[in-house]
């Protein structure tokens, strides 16, 4: 009964399969598919379309590339329904004359034409589902990759904010929801309708007596089970809160914390009382969730009896029966028992809707997001041949505030870094440091104010130029889960095997590379969990080197390396930044010394700037932060110290710090 099915449904469900099944099934419990028949809009479907609504010109302009496959779609719906509906005719004319009549002639042609009925339904069926399917599986590829691409596009702060989680179900999960709006929704509705009128013109012309008395008959049926379903549904929801409840009691109390907690205070007794409520609760909701389900059946099982009941009845009384053949009659139960899935299956239309246009709007709200480093307009952009770039950087009156923040970041900063320069950035820890190297990166832009490279303002610079003048080797190495060659050439991917080698020996990680067991082939890991943190930063250092910027921005790239281990890395930057602009933010002494201009920054300001000898011999903030890590100034020992808080930036610094 779970599946409205009948002893005279003569085949029919096979094509309820394709469009009527899957918006309610009998029991959600059994068949893993949602129980529709009482259901209720979701809560959390109508909270999102209150927060982000969604206009249906735009969902419909997603359709309407396809508008020829979908109405063929729509056309194929309505001759599977219009042909299984010779199914009940076949049927009559079996059991008025075929049979009665030992006519095998008629027999034969009748049997052949119901088999005939079943496989075209099925090959339309199959090509129904061929079409929606494509058809589903092109819109969604072209949403997820406007959608991949759009949240490329926005700036790190976006991604700081946003849960990676919550990125990757709308990418993948809702996206992929979009499969069932084409092959699930829409066409449940099409088929639904095709079936419940075609249904009822045929019972119109198999007896308009018996037609008249389904119409009657089957509307306070259909509100019966509704309201029944309801009540279970209500029933289930409240078990599984006191399931939920339960099982997080358990959670808390069993846990090692949660066991710790309890013996230190004395709790057990009081915990114990509580989880005995609860199981008590609980069991009440059991059995009333499983009487309601159990009334559900009952229901139905009277529907079913009553209504072929009431049609035989009608049948057999001679004011009402005349002119009823057998026939007729049995062809006519068979209609009444296959229509009532299409029509629940409208009733609940409502739910369907509101949960696509959920799913529309969760994926609309990202694609609607605005994008804080915008790429310039082609008729605005300024182009820059990476090899004639100079590398000079201009910050011009910058000020930076992030979203939220009641202060700024940076406030009113103007700095000339000449082309081909050393530029130290020092500071306490959130001075800003990070926040400047991000904005020459063009990471974020600034508040107010502009950088600029070689006289352009970063805001007028397409991404692929900028990236090929200005590289970045920060604290944070990302390896790819893949072979070292290809996390190589991922900066790069027209670069040969000789440059990456070069690129390799020039970070001085080549020998290390050509020692593993398949060499530059040998799989990394997941993040690069192969490698140490020092031969990390070396493979990431290669990756910019394959790139040869002429601006090399170092955003604490050697902060959490060991004394040797960095040497050896500061060895490679130092071969690799002959010739280019390179700002560092500095973490050890021996950068700061050896820099051309050292750039001293204090809650966003630039208080101080020279040379590390000019700066020593104002005795100022620069002098107090060499103060702050007990070294001697000008002592071999002042090179290694590292500048921590309190001193020059040693402890890890995102870019929005």
């Amino acid at each position: 009964m779970d599946d409205f099915s009948h002893p005279l449904s003569s085949g029919r469900g096979s094509r309820g399969e394709g469009h009527g099944r899957s918006d309610w099934s009998g029991s959600g419990d059994r068949s893993g598919r949602p129980d529709r028949s009482g259901a209720r809009r979701d809560p959390k479907d109508l909270a999102q379309l209150a927060s982000h609504p969604v206009d249906g010109r735009r969902v419909i302009a997603l359709f309407a590339p396809h508008r020829w496959p979908l109405a063929l779609v729509l056309m194929l719906i309505v001759a599977s329904s219009a042909v299984g509906l010779a199914t009940p005719f076949l049927t009559r004319e079996l059991v008025d004359h075929a049979i009665p009549q030992q006519d095998v002639r008629l027999l034969l042609i009748l049997v052949g034409l119901m088999v005939g009925v079943a496989v075209v339904t099925a090959v339309l069926g199959v090509l129904q589902t061929w079409i929606s399917t494509t058809v589903g599986q092109k819109i969604m590829h072209g949403v997820r990759t406007d959608l991949f691409g759009h949240l490329q596009r926005q700036s790190l702060g976006f991604f700081t904010r946003t849960r990676s989680g919550e990125v990757q179900s709308r990418l993948t999960h809702d996206v992929s929801g979009l499969q069932g709006v084409v092959t699930s929704t829409a066409t449940s509705l099409a088929g639904n309708v095709a079936t419940v009128v075609g249904t009822l013109v045929a019972m119109l012309a198999l007896s308009p007596t018996l037609a008249l008395l389904s119409l009657v008959v089957i509307p306070p049926a259909i509100f019966v089970m509704r309201s029944v379903a309801r009540i279970r549904r209500e029933a289930t929801e409240k078990r599984q809160r006191a399931l939920a409840g339960l099982h997080g009691q358990v959670e808390e109390s069993l846990s090692v914390s949660g066991a710790r907690l309890s013996k230190t205070l004395g709790a057990g007794e009081q915990l114990a009382d509580r989880f005995h409520d609860t199981s008590a609760g609980l069991l009440d909701l059991e059995v009333a969730a499983q009487i309601a389900g159990r009334w559900r059946q009952a229901s139905m099982g009277i529907v079913f009896a009553i209504v072929p009941a009431a049609l035989y009845l009608v049948a057999g009384l001679p004011v009402t029966g005349d002119g009823i053949s057998i026939g007729t009659l049995v062809a006519f139960v068979a209609l009444q028992a296959g229509i009532f899935r299409p029509v629940m299956g409208l009733l609940s239309v409502g739910v369907q809707v509101t949960a696509s246009m959920a799913l529309f709007s969760r994926i609309f709200e990202y694609l609607d997001l605005p994008v804080d480093v915008p790429e310039p307009d082609a008729a605005t952009a300024r182009r820059l041949d990476p090899g004639a770039a100079r590398g000079e950087l201009r910050l011009d009156t910058v000020s930076y505030r992030h979203t939220g923040s009641d202060r700024d970041a940076l406030s009113e900063v103007n700095l000339t870094i000449p082309a081909g320069s050393s530029v130290a950035l020092v500071g306490h820890t959130g001075s800003g440091k990070s926040t400047l190297a991000s904005l020459i990166a063009r990471l974020d832009d600034p508040t107010s104010g502009k950088v600029t490279l070689d006289g352009i303002d970063l805001r007028e610079l397409p991404a692929a130029d900028r990236t090929s003048v200005v590289g970045v080797v920060s604290q944070e190495t990302y390896l790819l889960h893949a072979s070292v060659r290809e996390n190589l050439r991922f900066a790069n991917p027209a670069a040969t095997d000789a440059q990456i080698e070069q690129a390799a020996r020039d970070a001085q990680i080549h020998d290390l590379i050509d020692a593993l067991p398949q060499g530059y082939d040998t799989v990394v890991g997941a993040r690069g969990h192969r490698f140490s943190g020092g031969e990390q930063q070396r493979l990431a250092l290669t990756r910019t080197i394959l790139r040869d910027p002429k601006v090399l921005v170092l955003d604490e790239a050697t902060s959490a390396l060991d004394t040797r281990t960095e040497a050896a890395v500061q060895e490679a930057l130092a071969r690799v930044g002959r010739d280019r602009t390179v700002v560092t933010i500095a973490h050890r002494l021996s950068t700061v010394r050896d820099a051309d201009l050292i750039v001293v920054l204090d809650r966003g300001r630039v208080v101080e700037q020279g040379t590390h000898a000019d700066l020593l011999a104002r005795d100022g903030r620069y002098a107090d932060l060499l103060a702050a890590t007990g070294a001697s100034v000008g002592s071999a020992s002042v090179g290694s110290a590292p500048v921590g808080s309190g001193s020059v930036g040693s402890a890890p610094a995102p870019v929005a710090a």
